[in-house]
């Protein structure tokens, strides 16, 4: 469907924009808030999460009222949703040795593809761990490479983009290892 307020939101585009990550405001405030306080500080844009807490990951399964409802606040204070920071992956990590686990990992993906596709958040930026809460091996190393190889399939579908972002476990903790780990 065409958006009434989107060409408007998106006709201020300069050479740099700025956004500001959704955790950097009250967690309690609204998204309405989120949204005009942002364009009031001069932002252009907003990073939405869905981190590990039940609070954030329930996102997943919000109803497309609810996505589109979200979406048209974004168009009515012009503050679009670019990014969305997918850490929900350090509880549900894609190189983990529970089959469960990683197959909660795929569901996680392909739910949060599908709300980037709805909301039109352009990069899903996936935490840099094989695993957060077990012990990283040459094994959670192949599942999780497995895993991310798979996720850029699906992401290609969507025409979503995926980052990696960098980390503070030994695994991906610099920009040298993430150029090994881009090689695999």
């Amino acid at each position: 469907p065409i958006w009434p307020g989107r060409l408007i939101m998106y006709t201020n585009r300069v050479n740099q924009i700025v956004g500001i990550y959704e955790k950097a405001l009250p967690n309690a405030m609204p998204w309405e808030e989120k949204l005009r306080v942002a364009k009031s500080l001069g932002f252009d844009f907003m990073e939405i999460s869905i981190d590990e807490s039940d609070e954030r990951r329930v996102r997943l399964d919000w109803s497309d009222e609810q996505i589109y409802g979200l979406r048209r606040l974004c168009e009515q204070y012009q503050i679009p949703l670019h990014s969305m920071c997918l850490s929900a992956h350090r509880k549900y990590p894609f190189g983990s040795a529970d089959k469960v686990i990683r197959e909660q990992a795929k569901i996680h993906m392909e739910k949060a593809i599908d709300f980037a596709y709805k909301m039109g958040i352009r990069v899903i930026q996936l935490a840099g761990y094989d695993v957060y809460y077990e012990s990283s091996n040459e094994h959670t190393h192949q599942r999780f490479i497995d895993g991310m190889k798979w996720c850029a399939k699906q992401a290609e579908r969507a025409g979503v983009m995926l980052a990696v972002e960098i980390m503070d476990t030994d695994y991906l903790n610099s920009l040298s290892k993430f150029e090994i780990l881009k090689r695999e």
